[in-house]
């Protein structure tokens, strides 16, 4: 039988076997798609099952979705027995609907249609610089999900649990005492918010994002005890943000907007802040040089996921400085933390 000291690694490879593993990566996405959209997961929630019995309770076809489950089984998503029924690993865990942490919507995003049909318009992006997301829908990303519902309600899910992750790690790196009012400015259903109001007693905040999206934030602050903490107001960041806070914070929104958007962005958030506050941008963070490792792929990737969903970009230390002088801020400092964001500090110039 072989075991995974059998297994070559990556680079004991070809060199051409380990392109065309790279080349055929999108043949996991489409099967984590499945698995994600048919609950695949929550059906193994109790245990091992065989594949007849997946089968009939998500209405698919055995010997087609059999085929799919081993491919999963292959990455490491799902385990094969020595019986052939299938069982979930700890990865394969994480698309669950009803566990703490689930990135079930998460996946689902990412592997979606929308994503998906971005993705195949790469090459019109490169060849022209317009966003793919705006060459196949004929809008915006922003204004797509406003004329879909449903998919914009999987996309704040799907953001509401990778906020709830980030929280966790930005409350750990960073020290919030020393404020007494925290706005969130593109809040979306206030999970990083109520991570720090969580982990800060004397704190109080603000979520400011869409009218649409803060109705959820409303319900989630409520849900959490937090509602006589924080509030929530609706309103439009391209033309103005809540004044008067000891510190404004925006979690993965700069790197939505291209340079003239973000800059509109900051400014506005200058304009609405006291002397001594500041601003507080949790993204990733370009690194002067991209190598193999995590990090150089994880902010490359995410940069090209935003040339062609956004037209926004993923930033280096040098363009955040020019982009916070324009905006009349002065960089403080770059706090990593343990999530694949870093919270980056400046202040009123």
């Amino acid at each position: 039988m072989t075991t995974q000291k059998d297994v070559p690694s990556h680079t004991d490879l070809p060199p051409a076997f380990t392109l065309f593993q790279l080349a055929t990566g999108h043949y996991v996405s489409h099967a984590i798609y499945v698995a994600a959209t048919l609950g695949i997961a929550d059906e193994l929630a109790a245990g091992p099952r065989s594949c007849a019995e997946l089968a009939k309770a998500t209405a698919t076809h055995a010997p087609s979705l059999k085929r799919v489950l081993r491919l999963l089984a292959s990455v490491g998503i799902l385990n094969e027995t020595d019986a052939g029924d299938f069982a979930l690993t700890p990865i394969g865990a994480c698309l669950r609907r009803d566990v703490p942490g689930s990135f079930r919507s998460t996946a689902l995003m990412f592997t979606g249609p929308l994503v998906r049909s971005a993705w195949g318009d790469l090459l019109h992006t490169v060849q022209t610089g317009e966003v793919a997301v705006e060459h196949v829908t004929g809008m915006n990303a922003f204004e797509y999900f406003a004329q879909h519902p449903e998919e914009a309600a999987l996309f704040d899910e799907a953001m509401a649990s990778f906020t709830s992750m980030v929280a966790m790690a930005v409350v750990a790196a960073y020290d919030f005492s020393s404020f007494g009012t925290l706005v969130d400015v593109g809040g979306g259903n206030g999970a990083l918010l109520i991570g720090i109001l969580n982990a800060n007693p004397g704190l109080r905040g603000l979520v400011f994002d869409l009218p649409r999206v803060v109705a959820g934030a409303t319900r989630q602050l409520a849900a959490a005890g937090l509602k006589g903490r924080c509030e929530t107001k609706g309103g439009d960041f391209f033309e103005a943000v809540p004044s008067g806070a000891d510190a404004y914070i925006l979690k993965h929104v700069i790197h939505d907007w291209d340079d003239a958007r973000a800059l509109k962005i900051l400014q506005n958030c200058q304009r609405a802040m006291r002397s001594q506050a500041k601003l507080l941008i949790v993204e990733g963070v370009y690194p002067p040089r991209i190598d193999q490792s995590l990090a150089s792929r994880g902010a490359a990737a995410n940069d090209v996921n935003m040339l062609v969903c956004t037209g926004g970009r993923q930033r280096s230390e040098a363009e955040f400085r020019e982009l916070f002088a324009a905006a009349g801020f002065t960089f403080s400092r770059i706090v990593p933390t343990l999530a694949a964001s870093s919270v980056i500090e400046a202040t009123r110039a």
